[in-house]
């Protein structure tokens, strides 16, 4: 019996490192104040690249909204890579005054290899005269007015791969499933990397605002056409002693799509990459860093190892559900009392994220119910097991 309690101790033991991650990145983030980046000194000069793939619909205002805060007069440039597109993309990006680069290779597709394609066409085109930063921005996005500029003085400042606060919204009127996706994203792209920006540690890459010293990107291994290449490239950059930074001041935000196939589609790209990153790079991450005795590192491989919200809830809830029923079974409490702890921590996390962050999203009740989200999304974390997405795929706009 002993040998049982012990073996389930240590199972506990593991599923609550990545709770305590996310507690103490929450606690941080709504008890820590703040103040507003400031930096000084010359501005660089920009390069802003936008992977685009069938975007005609959006495209234009995109890059209306990315130019009004570029200094075209000084060098700066917005370069469009119209990726595999079969629709007006190329020429409405053009209209809205973009460099435009159209790509065809219906072999190596997704939007790594659209990246690749325009920091090579920056390099070829520099004549000595290559930007000071770049940034990525996908084509949906909107881009907060300063964004652009405060993401490369800080990646030139810093030296390092600097992220921006990316921020997922439900359309208004939207379904309860969409805005408590709303309310998880929230906690994954702010609540989460603001905790350990407070407490001086790096954040992961999320594919949109993301800016990088010229030297830095102009090396960097793009083209890997893995389902969660901004993942893989900040996992490579911290690798190599750059680890990215989180910038809360600068902002990007998009709209989740309405429909449920279009939704279903992006949620398993992103969920599937995640957790293909966790198996693949958390525990020698893990274990690199701590034989390097880097903070960095192992506070990288953590924070990747904390799964998608709604999964960490089904595996804390299972786990509850196991050991109340070894407790019935064989009386062995010591189980049952640490689930039942770590069922607590998560809920604070839970609940304290939505205290500063989440109120204006959904209501208490709401949070409540996102067990329901939760159980929703097990056939996605099922299909993973038996058969994961590993191809990039894009979702589908609302008004394709």
């Amino acid at each position: 019996m002993m040998t049982m309690e012990i073996i389930l101790l240590a199972l506990l033991a593991v599923l609550a490192i990545p709770v305590l991650v996310l507690l103490v990145q929450a606690l941080v983030a709504v008890s820590t104040s703040r103040q507003p980046v400031t930096l000084i000194g010359r501005r660089p000069k920009i390069a802003v690249l936008v992977p685009a793939h069938n975007e005609a619909k959006g495209i234009a205002a995109t890059v209306t909204l990315i130019r009004s805060q570029l200094m075209e007069e000084q060098g700066d440039c917005i370069v469009v890579v119209a990726d595999n597109c079969s629709d007006a993309t190329a020429s409405s990006a053009v209209a809205a005054g973009a460099i435009v680069l159209e790509r065809r290779d219906e072999v190596r597709r997704g939007k790594g290899y659209a990246l690749d394609y325009g920091v090579r066409y920056l390099a070829d085109s520099a004549n000595g005269h290559a930007p000071d930063a770049v940034i990525f921005i996908d084509a949906d996005c909107i881009v907060l007015p300063g964004s652009i500029d405060l993401l490369a003085r800080m990646a030139i400042a810093s030296q390092r791969p600097v992220q921006a606060l990316d921020l997922m919204r439900a359309p208004r009127g939207s379904s309860l499933k969409l805005r408590i996706a709303e309310f998880a994203w929230v906690v994954k792209n702010r609540v989460r990397p603001l905790g350990f920006h407070l407490l001086g540690l790096p954040c992961q890459l999320m594919g949109t605002g993301m800016a990088f010293p010229w030297s830095l990107i102009a090396g960097a291994e793009l083209a890997t056409g893995h389902i969660a290449e901004d993942m893989k490239l900040g996992i490579g950059m911290a690798k190599a002693g750059v680890a990215p930074l989180f910038c809360p001041d600068a902002c990007v935000i998009s709209y989740f799509p309405v429909g449920d196939e279009a939704a279903r589609a992006q949620r398993t790209r992103w969920e599937h990459g995640h957790l293909s990153m966790i198996v693949s790079e958390g525990w020698p991450l893990l274990r690199h860093g701590i034989a390097r005795r880097d903070r960095t590192l192992i506070a990288m491989a953590l924070d990747m190892c904390v799964p998608p919200v709604a999964l960490l809830t089904l595996l804390v809830l299972g786990a509850f559900a196991v050991m109340l029923g070894v407790r019935i079974a064989t009386g062995v409490h010591a189980p049952l009392a640490m689930a039942a702890a770590i069922f607590g921590a998560l809920f604070a996390a839970v609940f304290l994220s939505w205290m500063r962050f989440g109120r204006s999203i959904v209501s208490f009740g709401d949070l409540l119910a996102a067990l329901g989200y939760a159980f929703w999304k097990v056939p996605l974390y099922l299909k993973f097991l038996v058969s994961r997405q590993v191809e990039w795929v894009r979702a589908k706009r609302d008004a394709d």
